[in-house]
C-alpha cells in the first residue's frame, strides 16, 4: 500500500481540477536512473493499465505498475513548502541510501 498525506492530497486534488481532470488519479513509478540508481516519477493519470495496483488514500486514486509497487510498498507521497519551492516528495521505507539532493535512491 502507498499513502498520500493529507497535504499532498489537498495539492494533488488542487492541481487534477485546474487540469480540468477531476476523477483521475496520480500515477506512482520508479524508473532507473539518478546518482543512487533509481528515480521516482510522478504524473497525472487518467485511466490506468490493466496490470496496475490502484489504492486510494486521502481521496487521491493512486497507479502503480507491478515492477514499481515492490519498489514503494509503505512508502508515502507527501509534499513540502518552503521557503526554497515547494514539491512532492516520496518517503520511502524500503530505500537503503538516497543521493544528497533526494531525487534518487537505492535498495
Amino acid at each position: 500500500m502507498i499513502n498520500v498525506s493529507a497535504t499532498a492530497a489537498s495539492k494533488i486534488n488542487e492541481l487534477l481540477t485546474e487540469e480540468g481532470k477531476a476523477g483521475s488519479g496520480l500515477r506512482v513509478f520508479v524508473q532507473g536512473g539518478g546518482c543512487s540508481g533509481f528515480q521516482y516519477g510522478l504524473m497525472i493519470e487518467e485511466g490506468g493499465g490493466a496490470a496496475d495496483q490502484v489504492f486510494e488514500s486521502n481521496g487521491v486514486k493512486l497507479f502503480v505498475d507491478p515492477v514499481s509497487i515492490s519498489y514503494l510498498k509503505g512508502a508515502e507521497v507527501d509534499f513540502v513548502d518552503t521557503v526554497t519551492g515547494g514539491g512532492f516528495t516520496i518517503k520511502n521505507p524500503n530505500a537503503v541510501s538516497t543521493c544528497g539532493c533526494g531525487s534518487s535512491f537505492n535498495v
